[in-house]
């Protein structure tokens, strides 16, 4: 099962459209920075696909 869900990440974010490009570019930042808006140990997953879309989850990531 993917975590966090689609459904509930569509309930922060107004489509998958935008849900898709916030998390590819959160990630690519990860890539770049390796900086992480929580500590490691608090993520799920390992990728940083997956934390990106994590920091969504967590209202880490303001979308406007």
């Amino acid at each position: 099962m993917i975590y966090p869900s689609i459904d509930k990440l569509l309930t922060k974010v107004g489509s998958k459209y935008l849900l898709v490009h916030i998390a590819a570019r959160r990630s690519k930042e990860i890539s770049e920075t390796k900086h992480y808006q929580m500590s490691e140990e608090k993520y799920k997953s390992k990728k940083n696909i997956g934390r990106a879309l994590e920091e969504i989850m967590e209202d880490l990531i303001r979308v406007d």
